[in-house]
Order: C-alpha cells, then sequence, then structure tokens
C-alpha cells in the first residue's frame, strides 16, 4: 500500500466534459470573479473614507472575501481554459492554507461585527466607548491572528496523515473533507475533531 509520499499531485474534479461548456464555465467564473471584484473594490475605497466601526469591519471583510475567491476561483478558470484537472501536493497545500486563513478570518470578522450590532442596541450609551478605534483595530487584528493560526493548524494537521488512497478529489479546489478521504487511518479523526472544536471557539 503506497503512502503519502508517493502522491505527487491531485486530480481536481471537471465541472464540464466537453470544451463548450468548459468555456461556458470559464466565462460564468470569470464574469462572476469580476463583479466580486468591483463590489469588493467599492466596498474597501468607500470603505476608507467612512470611519464608523461598521464600515472598518466591512472593509476587513471585502478583504477577505477577495483573498478567498483569489485563492480558488483563478485554479478553477484556469482548469476550464486549459482543460487541465491536476494540481500539485505543494500548490494544493499552499491553496489549503491560504484558503483556511482567509475563511477562518472572515468568520471570525461575521462573528465581531455581530457584537458590532449587538452593541448599539442593547447598550447605546457605551457603545462609542466600547468600540473606539483603538478597540476596532484591536479586533480586527485578532480576526486575522486567529484566522493565521488555524491556516497553521489545519493544513499541516492534515497533511501530517499517511495518506494511501485514490488521489481523485471530488471538488474544483483542494479542501480539508476531500483530503481527508485519502487516509489510510481512523487518525483523520483527530482533524475532525479539531475542526469541531475550532468551530466552536469561533462560536464563543
Amino acid at each position: 500500500m503506497s503512502n503519502s509520499s508517493s502522491i505527487s499531485h491531485f486530480l481536481l474534479l471537471a465541472l464540464a466534459d466537453t470544451w463548450q461548456l468548459q468555456l461556458l464555465h470559464f466565462c460564468l467564473s470569470l464574469a462572476i470573479s469580476l463583479a466580486a471584484l468591483l463590489g469588493n473594490g467599492l466596498i474597501i475605497s468607500a470603505g476608507h473614507q467612512l470611519h464608523t466601526p461598521m464600515f472598518f469591519f466591512l472593509l476587513n471583510l471585502a478583504l477577505s472575501h477577495l483573498g478567498s475567491i483569489g485563492t480558488t476561483v483563478p485554479k478553477a478558470i484556469h482548469n476550464s481554459l486549459w482543460d487541465t484537472r491536476t494540481s500539485s501536493y505543494t500548490g494544493c497545500a499552499v491553496q489549503l492554507f491560504f484558503f483556511v486563513f482567509f475563511i477562518s478570518a472572515e468568520f471570525s470578522l461575521l462573528t465581531i461585527m455581530c457584537y458590532d450590532r449587538y452593541m448599539p442596541i442593547c447598550k447605546a450609551l457605551h457603545y462609542g466607548t466600547l468600540l473606539g478605534s483603538r478597540a476596532c483595530a484591536h479586533m480586527a487584528a485578532a480576526a486575522w491572528a486567529s484566522g493565521f493560526l488555524f491556516s497553521l493548524l489545519h493544513p499541516a494537521n492534515t497533511f501530517s496523515l499517511p495518506l494511501c488512497q485514490d488521489n481523485s478529489l471530488g471538488h474544483f479546489f483542494c479542501e480539508i473533507p476531500q483530503i481527508l478521504k485519502f487516509t489510510c487511518s481512523t487518525s483523520y479523526l483527530r482533524e475532525l475533531g479539531f475542526i469541531a472544536v475550532s468551530a466552536c471557539l469561533g462560536l464563543i
């Protein structure tokens, strides 16, 4: 039985079987990516002029959204245009690192934004003092730091597991649940437990 050292690349999911459908997928993905780039770019440009906590966090959320799109969609567009399915082992690990980083940061920022909306409703008189510019900067930094921490722990834990099965991913980009299907031991339960703990910590 082979181990992870024999897996040099992964096969991504082909979203279309014919060239015409691949071209259609390329055009749709490109249009959606450009629309997301334009929308988030407008938020970022407006966020610099509006200095309220909501727009500050919205600016950070737009940056994380752009990062998560830029991590996954360009590879899918490239595969559709050039009719390829392969992703190297290292490329998959790098993509997974950045994807977890931006998604974790986005999850943390959404939690902070919920807190930002809670404060003016329940503690309106203390809103200005509790969510000043320094506090907002600290919370945003904590969100990005938690994303970086999770992006170090999850991919490292996932790729430390022995991989000994088929290398065909059932997705158009690398993600943890698909890679865990290739493990040849029950060690993947460790990563599943770690994901559950991370989700609980994010909710807290």
